[in-house]
């Protein structure tokens, strides 16, 4: 009987890690909160699943979500650029004791490389850098890694991913025409979509449970001189930056990945 997987999430990301998953054998099990979108993953051959997740509780069937699943992943994102008064922290700690009373084993957390503040000077964040978050939204994830990473009745592993880009998505669209963007001088940290399918099927594979993995293209470029680039690369309009005040950022190193999956990065970071 082959392994199946519950996952939290199908979007842009979640639908082609579930897709890819198909390919290795396991059963698939997908969250949406479009009725539309849940007859695209049963044509996909995925067990889709209406779920949302609220601050009372989750909506929609979720036991029979997780039935079955030896492996949950969450790939959610907070979502507080929308609503900065939502409490993400509250969805999955209402979320946990379903994990709990289903038989799941592991979970796999995608969480995002905010969790470690930008600085000035751009220090290097290793495996092992302890985040440090300002923002809402980058504290609100550390809050909900403790809370998974503390629990007894599973394992949870956390992948931290830099900004991602890959098919129909990159940030340079988001800053083309912008005015005093700030940190011209910050490294830029990206990962794109075919390599976060290939370090989590790694994860799955090697069973690397209870860790944690910051994930980023080893190489980072000076912000304004890449998105100048690719800006041009795609037909767009430059940024202005504002180079008056000094520049904060970070350099997410990778070598954790590199080093325990012998992990080779399919995409450099050309468009």
């Amino acid at each position: 009987m082959n392994k199946q997987i519950s996952i939290l999430g199908t979007g842009w990301l979640g639908f082609p890690l579930a897709k890819a998953l198909l390919n290795e054998n396991y059963n698939i099990k997908g969250s949406t909160t479009s009725k539309n979108k849940s007859a695209v993953l049963e044509s996909a051959g995925i067990d889709g699943h209406l779920i949302a997740l609220d601050e009372q509780g989750p909506v929609g069937d979720i036991t029979s979500f997780l039935k079955g699943s030896e492996l949950l992943i969450i790939n959610i994102p907070p979502g507080l650029r929308r609503n900065p008064e939502g409490n993400f922290v509250a969805k999955i700690q209402n979320l946990i004791p379903y994990i709990k009373n289903s038989g799941i084993q592991n979970v796999l957390f995608v969480s995002s490389t905010s969790v470690f503040a930008d600085q000035e000077g751009f220090p290097l964040i290793l495996g092992e850098t302890l985040p440090n978050a300002t923002s809402n939204a980058g504290k609100q994830l550390i809050q909900v890694e403790q809370l998974l990473q503390n629990q007894k009745k599973f394992n949870t592993t956390i992948l931290r991913f830099a900004g991602l880009f890959g098919p129909n998505r990159h940030p340079a669209t988001m800053l083309s025409r912008r005015t005093n963007v700030k940190n011209p001088k910050a490294p830029v940290n990206l990962i794109h979509l075919d390599d976060c399918v290939g370090i989590i099927k790694k994860i799955i594979e090697t069973n690397s449970w209870g860790q944690v993995f910051n994930a980023s293209y080893p190489d980072h470029p000076e912000k304004a001189k890449y998105y100048e680039n690719v800006c041009i690369q795609m037909g767009l309009s430059k940024p202005d930056y504002d180079f008056e005040t000094p520049s904060k950022g970070k350099i997410i190193d990778s070598a954790k990945i590199k080093d325990v999956f012998e992990y080779i990065f399919l995409h450099d970071l050309n468009v």
